[in-house]
């Protein structure tokens, strides 16, 4: 019922630009309110206390319910009028924040439409924060319940207690500020006032669909690619920090934690060597080099997926060290995608210990993180995370190529959905459309695991989860 009233903009949208579309968000308020009220009428005085196993179930209830109902206006539209497969593809990628689409001719789709998508992606974003900051470590999900004693708000035990309202509150607040200090940079910067929120929607949430088929390379502004260089960077950082900055009024503790250090470091390791090559083969001229090159190496990196120039067909190795990129992804408790920093980070530190004990088999060396040496059990949990991660992600390209698709554009696709980064290589380098409906399925599934960080939906289908 909430969700209905998501409806509600897009509709006022419509209404203000006169674009043909009030009835279909009109309808889809209409038919999803109901269903809503009708799911909720005979449990309305049902009062029991939310357990972490209810977490799980609720968590992939979030995504899978309110994709399948965010397909009605794709679908009832008169454009771009989609049938089921294809907008339960686009009502996924942008929940997810994944971007990749099935639409074509962005420029020419009504504002109301244009807007929904970029609004979806949006509140996709704040629910993804609330899930990494408040409920995975709760859960301990693949290390992150790293995170358990530092982040604010919820409590140690097993129940999903109201506290997590108290932080969901105020991450609500930082997400919210940080997207209207996003649309009055990008207006000043000099797109128009619809273009401006809309983007502010998608570069906060790390979304990367864009009002344009061009992305942002429509603009032909470096201001505005700075702007989102800036903002990009700062929702790929986890929003626990955000809400020290905010709560302490300081911003050391940027620089002291070490998932940050080493998100930046990667980013600038990353982008010498992919402007130095562009410069180097004579793809770009210096400066041209150094502006696309930083701007999708930050695009890429943090999976957000805009883009200013066709990175898909920049020399040699280029376009695949970028997909790679999107493995390791953004920060825990951030928007991002990807397998994210801080595990990358502890399977390095524990592959240096290895190196380490080859040299002192009997030495005891504990796995530190800044000072603070690390439970053995958030080490298993990680590399069982990447290991699952690793064999699911051969599971879906084995299956994209049995569809028929070549390895390049399977393997970039299987990658682009499940870090949810949205733009891939070779036949999916610009939309989605021409590969199969099975492939999209195969890659809507692929999207809801990367982004409920596997875990959660795996557990659901075992038997263990359903027994009293």
């Amino acid at each position: 019922m909430l969700f209905s009233l998501t409806i509600l903009p897009p509709l006022l949208v419509s209404l203000f630009y006169q674009d043909g579309e009030v009835n279909t968000f009109l309808f889809a308020f209409v038919s999803i309110f109901i269903s809503g009220f009708l799911i909720w009428l005979p449990f309305y005085q049902s009062r029991k206390e939310l357990r972490t196993r209810d977490g799980f179930v609720i968590t992939v209830l979030f995504w899978t319910v309110l994709s399948l109902f965010g397909t009605l206006p794709f679908v009832i539209a008169n454009q771009p009028h989609l049938d089921l497969t294809n907008a339960f593809f686009e009502s996924m990628s942008a929940l997810t924040t994944t971007g990749a689409t099935v639409i074509t001719h962005i420029d020419d789709l009504p504002q109301s439409i244009l807007f929904y998508r970029q609004q979806l992606q949006w509140l996709g974003g704040m629910g993804i924060i609330v899930l990494a900051v408040a409920i995975l470590p709760m859960l301990g999900v693949g290390g992150m319940q790293l995170y358990r004693a530092e982040i604010p708000g919820p409590l140690k035990d097993s129940k999903l207690t109201p506290r997590i309202t108290e932080t969901a509150k105020a991450l609500w607040f930082i997400y919210l500020a940080l997207t209207v200090s996003c649309f009055l940079a990008y207006w000043l910067a000099g797109m128009s006032l619809f273009d401006a929120i809309c983007h502010s929607f998608t570069t906060v949430s790390i979304g990367g669909l864009s009002t344009h088929d061009q992305s942002l390379g429509y603009f032909q502004n470096p201001g505005i690619e700075m702007v989102a260089i800036i903002f990009m960077l700062i929702s790929g950082v986890n929003f626990a920090l955000h809400f020290f900055a905010w709560r302490r009024k300081t911003l050391l503790h940027y620089f002291a934690d070490p998932e940050s250090r080493a998100f930046f470091g990667s980013l600038f390791i990353i982008a010498v060597i992919t402007c130095g090559y562009l410069i180097y083969s004579g793809t770009y001229d210096t400066l041209d080099a150094f502006r696309n090159g930083v701007f999708q190496v930050v695009s890429i990196s943090t999976t957000t997926g805009y883009s200013n120039a066709s990175f898909s067909i920049w020399p040699a190795f280029l376009p695949i060290l970028l997909v790679l990129s999107a493995f390791v992804g953004g920060c825990a408790g951030s928007t991002g995608g990807g397998l994210k920093v801080i595990r990358a980070l502890l399977i390095y530190k524990q592959g240096v210990r290895e190196i380490k004990r080859l040299i002192h088999p009997n030495a005891t060396i504990p796995i530190k993180l800044g000072k603070k040496p690390l439970s053995e059990l958030v080490i298993e949990a990680v590399w069982g995370f990447f290991s699952v991660y690793i064999i699911i992600f051969v599971f879906f390209l084995m299956a994209m190529m049995a569809t028929g698709l070549d390895f390049l554009t399977a393997f970039s696709a299987v990658a682009a959905c499940i870090n949810n980064l949205g733009p891939g290589l070779g036949d999916v380098s610009s939309h989605y459309a021409d590969i199969s409906d099975t492939a999209k399925w195969l890659l809507c599934l692929a999207m809801l695991l990367g982004r409920l960080e596997i875990y959660t939906l795996l557990v659901l289908f075992t038997p263990m989860f359903w027994r009293r």
